[in-house]
């Protein structure tokens, strides 16, 4: 009777080691596979970027002036009716006073269009530049 127990303590201890040893060689290769997709995903969420856009054309536009963004990365458009323009850095400082008001300026309109990771369009930045303030 004595021996029967021995034999079942010693499967007991034998499945404990082996599921053990399973556990100590499958999750590390679990984790990998977990950080290997979400590296995948980042990868294809992060897009394809840019691509050449348009050439500037000459624009009149209306709207309001707003800094969008968070510090230190902002950015100030203008808001029409049915699109935003981002005003290239080097001109902000013409508008950065008019905050909140509605304007009217003349300036050179283009375009970027954005693609995601695998090719497919991902909308249209637009742009002013050489801007002049018409009115106020």
């Amino acid at each position: 009777m004595n021996s029967a127990m021995d034999n079942e303590r010693a499967a007991k201890t034998h499945s404990m080691k082996r599921g053990k040893i399973f556990l100590i060689k499958t999750v590390p290769v679990i984790l990998a596979l977990i950080l290997l997709s979400y590296a995948a995903l980042n990868l294809y969420a992060m897009g394809g970027g840019e691509r050449e856009g348009s050439r500037p054309v000459r624009v009149r536009v209306s709207g309001t002036v707003r800094l969008v963004g968070n510090d230190p990365v902002t950015s100030l458009v203008i808001t029409g009716e049915n699109r935003e323009w981002q005003i290239v850095k080097n001109e902000e400082n013409k508008l950065k006073h008019l905050q909140q008001q509605n304007v009217t300026v003349r300036g050179r309109e283009y375009y970027v269009d954005l693609f995601f990771a695998n090719g497919t369009p991902a909308g249209r930045h637009y742009y002013l530049k050489n801007i002049t303030v018409i009115s106020r």
